[in-house]
Order: structure tokens, then sequence, then C-alpha cells
């Protein structure tokens, strides 16, 4: 079992920026692919940006490509998202997640490969 807990959402304007992060309870965190969603009211939960187990991959959905970045830091238990140029439709409830991986640098991009969840950060972007 692992346990996240997101941090870093709150309300910007349109064209600021916020760092979330997400802290894993397991000491064995760099054994695991680690990725950001999010959902919007009345939209299913899709994919923003996920990391392989070391960090040398990672893959942005398009909607956030330049201006989103994922990153981790194994030794602090740490999933990072870089947040710039926001915008109104960014706006959602962000959520991490982590599953094991065997390969080092496979990402997964599908909610449904991911078995841990933390409880989400509402982000807000007013325009």
């Amino acid at each position: 079992q692992v346990q996240l807990v997101e941090s870093g959402g709150g309300l910007v304007q349109t064209g600021g920026s916020l760092r979330l992060s997400c802290a894993a309870s397991k000491r064995t965190f760099s054994s695991y692919a680690m990725g950001w969603f999010r959902q919007a009211p009345g939209k299913e939960r899709e994919f923003v940006a996920v990391i392989s187990k070391s960090g040398g991959n990672t893959y942005n959905a398009d909607s956030v490509k330049g201006r989103f970045t994922i990153s981790r830091d194994n030794a602090k238990n740490t999933v990072y998202l870089q947040m710039n140029y926001l915008k109104p439709e960014d706006t959602a409830v962000y959520y991490c997640a982590a599953r094991i991986s065997v390969a080092t640098d496979t990402y997964y991009t599908l909610p449904q490969s991911y078995n841990y969840w933390g409880q989400g950060t509402q982000v807000t972007v007013s325009s």
C-alpha cells in the first residue's frame, strides 16, 4: 500500500503559475510510475502528465504541452507538477496516482492502469 497526499492547489489568475506536489508514504517510491490526472465538473478524469519510475521518461497531454512539467525526486518520495501559463480550462481537481512498474522507463497514461490515488487538490483559474 502507498498513500499519496497532494498539495499546492489554489486560485490563480489566467497566465499564472502553480506547483503541485504529491508526497508518497512508501520508501520504495522509486519502484512506482507516477501520473497526474484531473477531473473537471461533469467531465471524465483525464491524464495530464506521467513519468516513469526512473524519471527518465515523461509524457504530457496535448492540452498542456509546453505549459506543464512533471518531475520527481525519489530521494524525497515526491512527484511534482509545475503548471505555467494557466488557463481557465485548466480548472479541475488534480489527482496524483501511482502504480508499481517493473520497467524502468515506462509510463502509463490510462487512469485504470493505476492502483493508488491521492485525495485530489483543487486548481481554479480565473479569467
